[in-house]
């Protein structure tokens, strides 16, 4: 399954410069298995388990072989719902060694999200533990399957030694083909796949290490859910591997628990969102006994860091601060490690790639210059259609990515993020479709209407408000009906309204269309 969406000079281009190298993922982890220097360097580690990248390569084939005898063929997509354990990487890879294609879900997702999914994608089976932290994984599989027709099995993650075979010979993946789908977390309700290849994915890692400082003796510590772009590949997990480095997963990411895995495996680097960065430099503040002295990068992405936090951060936990700014989608940009301590605590970094273009535009597509105004971008990692060529209206004419993004730019490049164009919340770092929200709350029997916006926040950047017009003004729902509505009704518990407010009429705007800017003035007051 190919997927060539580039121009064919830009293609060429990006061969000749030595940025497409031709290199899969399943190559990066042979590469690191056949090097003595890191063969046996542990590889990922978890609070239960741990492998050498000898004994990892040496599973993923088996586990590979498993997954063929469990019908799973070359260019099937496969959901992965998996927590951060050290199994989320096995099935990973084994998956990419057979050429199936993963498609990255998060852990909290539920039907609502999941059965839209698994659609779009064609997807054939699911992956996922048969629980965690009390929630039935393998019950939610089975939903899936019995309204999705593609989806004929479940994978227990959680007991891929019963599928351990005699390894078989797989067909090498095209570098320029079609290697997983990640979810966008665009400002619809509507599934966008993202898809990613070989080529251009594992150029956009090995950029990262280089501005990052990945070496093989970097330990990277997943804090985020690994399925995020985040932790994945800026530079995460696939950096850290690429470099032969260590992989270290943490199942939660309070102080109390992530802290004990930095302690224990000598931790040198992470990402967090700004909610959580705030918890661990007040934690730290606070005093600890946990020995975090072998941190040296702390990267925030995911929303942009206020800069009083920023400021914090380095101090309260004795790191170099790194932010992070980007999309699943395609363009990174990072604050360099030796940038002034004004840019890395005020600005979201620059484009980590020459080779990535950005422009500036107003609502009319007009070119404003250094801003504010919507961010466009294309290069070497940014994607010129989403599968199946969903939502063509997210680029332009010319195939540049409309990021949704309100920035500007400083006189050195750097960006500096100033919100969203779109009617999408920022929750923390998580996004919710206020579209995707307000259809299902239109479904509750006491509500005639609904309108969702953001509301800023001081410790998640924004929460969700929804505005409803009541069935019965008498007997107006409450916020913790709602909740439970839209809970039981499949979606993800980040988003759930954190506010609920009932209005006699919603203000309109000189067009006679809905006005949430006003509506937002509202609350604010």
């Amino acid at each position: 399954m190919l997927v060539s969406p580039w121009p064919p000079e830009l293609e060429a281009k990006y061969r000749a410069d030595g940025l497409w190298v031709g290199e899969t993922f399943d190559d990066v982890l042979r590469s690191r298995a056949d090097d003595p220097a890191s063969a046996d360097h542990t590889a990922v580690v978890d609070i239960h388990r741990r492998l050498t990248y000898v004994e990892l390569n040496d599973r993923v084939s088996r586990i590979a072989a498993g997954f063929v005898e469990l019908g799973i063929a070359p260019d099937d997509r496969v959901l992965v719902q998996i927590p951060n354990r050290v199994c989320y990487v096995e099935a990973v890879f084994a998956l990419f060694r057979l050429r199936a294609i993963p498609v990255f879900t998060l852990p909290a997702h539920r039907a609502g999200e999941l059965v839209g999914i698994a659609r779009a994608a064609g997807a054939t089976a699911i992956i996922s533990p048969r629980e965690d932290a009390g929630f039935d994984y393998r019950g939610l599989a089975d939903t899936i399957a019995a309204q999705v027709d593609s989806v004929t099995r479940w994978i227990d993650a959680d007991d891929l030694d019963a599928l351990l075979a005699q390894p078989l010979e797989h067909d090498r993946a095209n570098p320029a083909e079609l290697a997983f789908l990640q979810l966008s977390g665009g400002s619809t309700g509507i599934p966008k796949l993202i898809p990613r290849t070989h080529d251009d994915y594992l150029y956009s890692v090995r950029r990262s290490n280089e501005l990052c400082g990945v070496t093989a003796d970097t330990v990277y510590l997943a804090t985020l859910p690994v399925a995020h772009n985040f932790p994945m590949s800026s530079p995460g997990i696939l950096g850290a591997m690429c470099a032969g480095g260590t992989i270290a997963l943490t199942a939660s990411p309070a102080p109390s628990v992530a802290w004990e895995m930095v302690a224990r495996e000598g931790v040198t680097m992470t990402g967090l969102v700004p909610p959580l960065a705030r918890l661990w430099t007040e934690t730290a503040e606070a005093g600890t006994s946990f020995d975090l002295s072998s941190l040296d990068v702390i990267q925030v992405g995911g929303a942009r860091c206020p800069d009083e936090l920023a400021r914090r951060i380095g101090p309260a936990l004795g790191v170099r601060l790194q932010q992070v700014f980007g999309m699943a989608e395609g363009l990174v940009c990072y604050t360099r490690l030796d940038d002034p301590i004004d840019v890395i605590t005020t600005t979201q970094g620059r484009p980590m790639s020459a080779d990535d273009q950005v422009r500036l535009v107003d609502e009319d597509g007009v070119d404003v210059g250094a801003g504010p105004g919507f961010l466009e971008t294309q290069g070497p990692y940014t994607i010129r259609s989403y599968w199946l060529d969903a939502s063509p209206s997210s680029f332009a004419t010319d195939g540049w990515y409309r990021t949704g993004d309100v920035v500007e730019l400083t006189a050195e490049g750097n960006i500096v993020v100033r919100g969203r164009g779109g009617d999408r919340v920022n929750r923390g770092g998580e996004k919710v479709s206020a579209e995707q929200l307000e259809e299902q709350l239109l479904t509750h029997p006491a509500v005639r209407d609904a309108i969702v916006v953001a509301v800023a926040d001081p410790y998640l950047g924004e929460r969700t408000c929804a505005y409803l017009i009541a069935d019965d003004a008498d007997n107006p729902p409450n916020l913790a009906g709602i909740r439970r509505f839209v809970r039981e009704n499949g979606l993800a518990e980040w988003k759930l309204p954190d506010i609920v407010k009932i209005i006699d009429e919603f203000p309109e705007t000189g067009v006679g269309k809905v006005s949430r800017k006003k509506l937002r003035e509202i609350l604010a007051g």
